[in-house]
């Protein structure tokens, strides 16, 4: 979309004071914004020198409570959009295409409806008028949904375009429906000041039996002139509407419409409802007469509305092609020269010219937020209206509206979960886009982590899942959580951080002389060959559970194997010789003459590589002289161990 050249919003922040500098610094969705303390004399950016920072968002109307649900449910109107069939018969898409218009269109007004009844019952003046704004916003939404809708999405032909027309105004002026609901309920109906409003503005929609019904009414209160009233009611009920679902072509319903509004203009020129000028004037507006439809400015209060009612009563039978050359003469016809175009009359215009991209560029300026021009770009493309429309920049317009909308829902706590779909239905740089935004989220807690964790490995965006569990894993070290590091660090298959956990575990259960997290270190499994570490802890545990289990041949089986494998750190050695002490005390021989001439090497290596160290470089005295003890209670064990095993190998064998 080209550069406009427009002025740029003020945003004014509360508490900053006029000449001063200010610093700012971008964030995913907002600036946060501060006072420094740069002099004109010369630069001095020791820091703020305000005390507050102001955060300037963007986008604020997704941290409307209200709106919320707006985009929520949007989203999933969206997601079932995606799925229909390309190959599906194109009478059947567009059914389904106007029924997911509808549905966007009832979300809008059901939030809508909310916001207005929060407006009338909050007490705040700032929120109601705030409430309001977005309103009016939401009106001038629909409004133009519901006009691409019948344009372009059902792209109604001639005859059945102006009904959709009209049901189109009907629906935006509800004003007429509640001044008859007053009308009605007053004592003498016919008598209000406001009957005669009621009765012209039903013509002017359109809405014949309606105002039938109302000079019912009027006929009643004054018998003399029944036949006057009787006759308009006849003209009334005789004017012609297209039926799109029978029998009749449009040119026949033409003739039918041509004369009976020659039948209209003949009662006018005889002067048959000059005894009663409302009478005379609804005539008027039967046969389309222009000055007399400018004069009721008031009662149809937009130019559209005049629009509307001028082809009604005039060209009913109006093909889409013409509709631009009525559109732009209805304006000029009904706004003065004093009148300033609003940019919802640009934006109606370039859509009843179907200038599609046009009404797009000009709703993506004047409106607050992406929501909008995403949702109804995405519909339209579907429809095969915007296929051929790229961009400068290697997205095509529909992808880039959504991957705009879909940043802006990023940056709040919940709403990012459904931008994740929007992202994903955007084949060219969805996925790319998803990937730099997911690692902006703030993981504040394990459960959201599992969240966006979940939602990478779903898509194998391998490197995010690295980045979520590194993250993870060292926030729970940080905080003594080693079992949750361990999980998210095998998660992450960082062979080197479960190494640094695993040494954290042997150093607590040698602190301890127990092991915290027991449930996970039991369940393993093939993770343990993540590193060498992480198997030592693996099968150290399971040697505790065979000593446990009073299986001390396999215990004392694995115990060996740890420590000639290498696999057991060599600092660990004097723990797992320890270890092996109850087992060389038992009444029945465990290890074999074999197996404790092994442990015995083993022994002697470590004694010999702890001698090798200078005395108290790195030990204290006390400790040293702890497992000097040892070691002499080991050897002595050994000893009586291996005569105790040749013994009965020996006799065994003879």
């Amino acid at each position: 979309m080209e550069e406009v050249d427009v002025e740029p919003t003020v945003t004014n922040i509360p508490g900053i004071r006029y000449g001063k500098h200010m610093g700012f610094a971008w964030g995913p969705g907002d600036i946060l914004v501060y006072e420094t303390q740069f002099k004109a004399s010369g630069p001095s950016l020791s820091g703020p020198a305000g005390p507050f920072i102001h955060q300037v968002r963007k986008d604020e109307d997704i941290y409307s409570p209200i709106l919320r649900k707006l985009f929520n449910e949007s989203h999933h109107i969206f997601v079932g959009l995606q799925t229909i069939k390309e190959d599906l018969p194109s009478k059947s898409k567009r059914t389904q295409f106007v029924s997911i218009s509808r549905n966007y269109r009832s979300v809008i007004r059901a939030c809508m409806e909310e916001l207005q009844q929060v407006a009338v019952s909050t007490r705040d003046t700032e929120m109601a008028t705030q409430y309001g704004n977005q309103v009016s916003i939401l009106l001038a939404i629909e409004l133009i949904w519901n006009l691409c809708e019948v344009l372009y999405i059902d792209a109604a032909p001639a005859g059945s375009l102006l009904l959709h027309l009209l049901d189109w105004v009907r629906l935006h002026k509800a004003d007429v429906d509640e001044k008859a609901r007053d009308v009605l309920q007053s004592n003498s109906p016919a008598e209000h000041h406001n009957y005669w409003d009621v009765v012209v503005s039903y013509v002017l929609q359109g809405s014949l039996v309606e105002a039938r019904q109302m000079l019912v009414k009027q006929a009643t209160l004054q018998p003399a002139s029944r036949n006057t009233y009787k006759l308009m009611d006849s003209l009334l009920g005789k004017m012609p509407f297209f039926n799109p679902g029978g029998t009749e072509t449009v040119t026949e319903f033409d003739v039918k419409w041509s004369n009976w509004h020659k039948e209209v203009e003949s009662y006018l020129k005889d002067n048959s409802f000059a005894s009663n000028h409302h009478l005379e004037l609804i005539c008027k507006i039967l046969v389309g007469d222009e000055d007399t439809l400018l004069e009721q400015k008031e009662l149809l209060s937009t130019w559209y509305h005049f629009l509307v009612t001028r082809l009604l009563y005039c060209h009913p039978t109006v093909k889409p092609f013409e509709l631009h050359y009525y559109a732009q003469s209805c304006l000029t016809m009904f706004l003065d020269s004093r009148s300033v175009q609003e940019p919802l009359d640009s934006i109606l215009l370039a859509a009843f010219e179907y200038d599609i991209c046009l009404v797009i560029k000009d709703c993506s300026i004047v409106l607050n937020n992406w929501w909008f021009v995403a949702h109804l770009t995405d519909l339209l493309d579907h429809c095969k209206l915007l296929h051929s429309h790229n961009l400068n920049f290697g997205s095509n317009m529909r992808e880039f509206l959504l991957l705009e909308y879909a940043s802006g829902l990023f940056t709040h706590h919940s709403l990012w979960q459904c931008a994740v779909d929007y992202f994903d239905h955007c084949p060219e740089l969805g996925r790319a886009c998803l990937e730099l935004q997911i690692e902006r989220v703030p993981l504040d807690t394990e459960r959201k982590a599992l969240k966006v964790l979940r939602i990478c490995e779903e898509r194998q965006m391998s490197e995010q899942v690295r980045s979520i569990c590194k993250i993870m894993a060292m926030r729970a070290l940080r905080n003594n959580r080693l079992g949750s590091a361990l999980s998210w660090s095998i998660r992450a298959k960082d062979a080197a951080f479960a190494t640094l956990i695993s040494e954290r575990f042997l150093q607590d259960y040698c602190a301890k002389g127990t092991f915290s997290d027991l449930d996970l270190i039991d369940n393993l499994g093939p993770a343990m060959l993540l590193s060498d570490r992480l198997t030592f802890l693996g099968k150290y545990r399971e040697f505790h559970k065979l000593y446990g289990e009073k299986r001390f041949k396999e215990a004392a089986k694995l115990l060996l194997s740890l420590m000639t494998a290498k696999i057991a750190p060599q600092s660990f050695w004097m723990t797992l010789l320890t270890d092996a002490l109850p087992l060389l005390e038992q009444t029945e021989v465990i290890f074999s003459a074999d197996q404790t001439n092994e442990l015995m090497y083993c022994l002697e290596e470590l004694t010999s590589s702890l001698n090798s160290t200078a005395p108290g470089a790195d030990r204290p005295m006390q400790q040293e002289d702890v497992e000097q003890t040892k070691v002499e209670l080991l050897r002595l064990s050994l000893a009586r161990n291996l005569a105790m095993a040749v013994v009965k190998e020996g006799t065994m064998e003879t």
